[in-house]
């Protein structure tokens, strides 16, 4: 083992670049060089790349976003390119493993969530030494308990919370927080216990207005004149359908959600007669830098990775099961996404301390 690649794919989060200086330094304390590619596998394919030494990475484990760039559009096997003013799309998945061998390099660790490592997989069938690293703010990514990120997101979620509750208080409104978490509720559901929600709305529980608004009354009843709600982007009502806001063509994810924040404010207005206002919260949960948690699982992910890298443990995810940190196949990891179980612990512990999930409690 000599020289490695490492790239960052997919939406950017808070820990990428604590993960690449772990990676650096430790690849640099067992004699090995890292070449980092530009922007996710565009990189790869366009062979645009630079030297990491640990002087790139001084400074970088507060930061957040990622030194190297990133993108979740570039796919290798379906690259988008402009010819004689026409958009087409090829495959050069072949062109990047070409990159990839004369730049000799003896392995690729990958970070990123379940679209960037389904690619990395893709790649291993032609014979890419591939280590994978869990990223992604959603914490949807299969085969392990915590990608990193995820925690930053939550505090973020938690403090727009804690800000939402002077102000409904003081004007006796309902709030309604619209956070990320298309198929998958773990930030509002987590930001929700911790910043002391009345509802939460998540993907994996379709609710009602009629059960959101009896427990805006319940609080009425108590005093209460406010409260708050926080809701994924991908929640949606019984019977009903996810918000989309827009169709990006061309795009891997083309259906881009949004909105249900908006439809849940104006319905509760119109159902309860509470004034009702909507907060999008948006990239906000992707910015910022890592919290001491985040940085300290993504030190962890990144010295295990080029440890994995060494030991030829190819095709596997660093992954944190309980309090260790382990490996599992990237097979597994992107085999389905891990989503809130509706009677799982964490809502049984929501609805013990007085959280509506605007349906009807299962015990």
């Amino acid at each position: 083992m000599k020289r490695i690649g490492v790239l960052t794919g997919g939406g950017d989060c808070p820990g990428l670049n604590a993960v690449l200086r772990a990676i650096v330094k430790t690849a640099h304390d067992s004699g090995l060089e890292v070449i980092g590619f530009k922007d996710g596998f565009r990189g790869v394919v366009m062979n645009e790349y630079i030297p990491l030494t640990p002087k790139e990475v001084v400074g970088i484990l507060v930061k957040g976003g990622t030194i190297l760039g990133s993108s979740n559009r570039d796919n290798p096997y379906h690259f988008c390119l402009e010819q004689k003013g026409e958009t087409i799309y090829a495959d050069l998945s072949d062109q990047a493993v070409a990159n990839m061998e004369r730049l000799g390099l003896d392995c690729l660790i990958v970070i990123g969530g379940d679209g960037t490592l389904a690619c990395a997989y893709d790649f291993m069938k032609k014979g890419v030494k591939i280590i994978g690293v869990p990223k992604t703010i959603d914490n949807d990514l299969n085969g392990t308990d915590l990608t990193f990120g995820f925690m930053t997101a939550i505090d973020t979620a938690t403090d727009a919370l804690e800000k939402l509750h002077t102000t409904a208080e003081s004007h006796h409104r309902v709030m309604v927080l619209e956070v990320m978490g298309r198929n998958a509720g773990w930030i509002a559901l987590q930001a929700g216990i911790a910043g002391g929600a009345d509802v939460v709305l998540i993907p994996e529980i379709p609710f009602t207005l009629e059960r959101v608004a009896k427990k805006i009354f319940e609080r009425k009843k108590r005093g209460r004149n406010f409260s708050i709600i926080i809701a994924a982007e991908g929640a949606k009502p019984e019977g009903g359908q996810q918000v989309v806001k827009r169709i990006v063509e061309g795009s891997p994810e083309p259906i881009r959600l949004g909105g249900i924040g908006e439809k849940i404010a104006q319905g509760l207005e119109e159902n309860t007669g509470f004034e009702s206002r909507v907060i999008v919260l948006g990239h906000l949960q992707r910015g910022g830098k890592p919290s001491a948690f985040d940085r300290i699982l993504a030190s962890r992910y990144g010295v295990a990775a080029v440890r994995m890298a060494s030991q030829g443990l190819f095709g596997m995810m660093a992954s944190l099961q309980g309090t260790e940190i382990t490996t599992v196949p990237i097979e597994v990891a992107i085999k389905e996404l891990k989503t809130v179980p509706p009677d799982g612990e964490m809502v049984q512990t929501a609805h013990s301390i007085g959280i509506s999930f605007g349906a009807e409690h299962r015990s």
